[in-house]
């Protein structure tokens, strides 16, 4: 399967300028993998590290024939478009790779492995969206862990949860902390190897599957940070609570994104004021208190689109209206939200 040895190549068709590159950019941006090209025809020949602001010079081009002239022996495909189904105009582009030989990473609902039963050796196709097997019911049973378990939760969807938790994971590793990422989404599942594809999971047994990946990964750790998903405050999120029930965790960050008023796509639902959004998620990790007390450690802020001085400007008044420590780890590291864990 996938190693840091790999030679990748990211389908990011309209993601990198458009809303649904989320996936590619995010494995962009963390995974120790080599990245040889970006398939991406509406900036074909464009500077990859200019528009995405991550540090990467591979080549952006306009197909996978171009993208294969880069010798890559995997495709991840790095686009998330509503609903997770593959794009109809990308399935010949799927077919160029595996009939050259390349494996594929697919964190799409469309399963792919079916459509290619004969592979050459040693190729491999990777769908990340399946249910694991063995699953039961959430039974709280990460409570009795000594291990303390950090859960970002949001404001919204797609703000940052996963770089949040990524972030903090690193800026554990540095200080010698043994500490380990859980993945609970696609693209975090490609950049660890390995976790929970939560929105692949039948409801019932959400809770169970996190609680299960939870206390496989406790005994040999001292830190455990788990990637939220979804928002309490989205109508359309489900992941949030089982993830919370799952992982019984010890602490919360909270991750937003500056200025936002409202859920994205959605101007009617309105975020309540940070201060609120707080005491909703503490009630509901402590079950009102019943679990004791169970805190917000700190804000991830997410301050993309704006300059410096204006991140920090917003970072301290964020800070002094929540009364935590707050800072956007993809500008200036997770180290300060450690500290505050």
């Amino acid at each position: 399967m996938l190693t840091a040895k790999a030679r990748i190549a990211i389908l990011l068709e309209d993601g990198i300028k458009g809303k649904h590159g989320k996936t590619g950019l995010a494995f962009l941006r963390y995974s120790n993998a080599e990245i040889v090209a970006v398939i991406d025809r509406s900036c074909a020949g464009e500077s990859l590290a200019e528009l995405t602001q991550i540090k990467c010079n591979a080549p952006i081009v306009s197909d996978m024939s171009a993208a294969l002239v880069y010798k890559p022996d995997s495709l991840l495909i790095g686009i998330a478009p509503s609903g997770g189904k593959l794009p109809s105009n990308l399935e010949k582009e799927i077919d160029i790779a595996v009939q050259a030989g390349i494996s594929i990473i697919n964190g799409l609902h469309t399963l792919l492995k079916p459509n290619y039963p004969k592979l050459q050796s040693g190729q491999w196709i990777w769908d990340i969206r399946q249910e694991p097997s063995g699953l039961s019911i959430g039974k709280a049973k990460a409570r009795s862990l000594s291990t303390k378990r950090i859960l970002t939760v949001g404001t919204d969807m797609a703000i940052g949860k996963m770089s949040a938790s990524l972030e903090i994971h690193r800026a554990a590793l540095a200080a010698g902390i043994k500490a380990q990422f859980v993945a609970t989404g696609q693209a975090g599942i490609a950049i660890a190897g390995g976790g929970i594809a939560l929105d692949a999971v039948r409801v019932d047994f959400a809770a169970g599957a996190v609680e299960k990946t939870v206390l496989e990964v406790a005994q040999d750790n001292e830190l455990i940070i788990i990637e939220g998903q979804g928002s309490l405050l989205h109508p359309g999120s489900t992941a949030t609570l089982p993830l919370i029930r799952g992982s019984q965790p010890t602490g919360l960050i909270l991750v937003h994104r500056a200025g936002a008023k409202n859920i994205r796509d959605l101007p009617e639902v309105l975020i309540p004021p940070l201060p609120e959004v707080i005491k909703l998620y503490e009630t509901v990790a402590s079950v009102g208190g019943t679990l004791g007390k169970i805190k917000v450690k700190a804000i991830a802020l997410n301050t993309f689109g704006l300059d410096t001085t204006a991140a920090n400007k917003v970072i301290q008044s964020t800070s002094e209206l929540t009364g935590l420590p707050c800072s956007d780890v993809v500008r200036f590291g997770g180290k300060t939200l450690l500290s505050a864990i």
